[in-house]
């Protein structure tokens, strides 16, 4: 009786441990931090340095069997501000529009987490993503520059990347 009440009891307290939340290594459970990148200062006085304009500041991000497109902000506005959108091609086809299946480096996707200035429009329209299960804004591009192709972390710098799973939320 006394074992029983005593295994009940160590069950009830690690069950309870692992509520409290994620270690300080984690964001949102989701894993540790595996994107590089300035410190959290750093970019936002990048960002409050931006020229402003008629485009957008844009993150490729690839989650694997999806087709959004990444997330998209404003010219001075806070990542956690931006949108995840799919893009529609019928003016101008994204970087990446390369077979999924070719050699490294000139495949689709290839440039995940690039940032890039984009001109465009949003269409007005939602668009479902069935493999992510999101209807997601429509956004119309005419032309990408590539900013930076290695920016390191988007929303924190905790941020945890994994290409099997949506795990970059603002």
């Amino acid at each position: 009786m006394r074992i029983g009440v005593f295994f009940s009891a160590l069950a009830a307290i690690l069950f309870l441990a692992s509520c409290a939340g994620p270690a300080a290594s984690f964001q949102r459970g989701r894993g540790p931090a595996n994107m590089g990148g300035p410190s959290a200062e750093a970019r936002a006085a990048q960002i409050a340095s931006e020229p402003t304009g008629n485009y957008y500041y844009g993150r490729r991000y690839f989650v694997r069997k999806t087709r959004f497109w990444g997330y998209l902000r404003k010219p001075g506005e806070a990542a956690t501000r931006s949108k995840l959108v799919m893009m529609n091609e019928s003016k101008r086809r994204t970087p990446d529009r390369l077979p999924e299946t070719g050699p490294p480096g000139r495949r689709y996707a290839f440039d995940n987490n690039y940032e890039y200035r984009i001109w465009g429009n949003y269409t007005g329209d939602t668009v479902y993503d069935p493999n992510s299960n999101q209807f997601l804004p429509e956004f119309m591009p005419t032309k990408f520059e590539v900013v930076d192709r290695n920016p390191g972390w988007l929303f924190s710098p905790g941020d945890h990347y994994d290409e099997y799973r949506l795990t970059l939320l603002p």
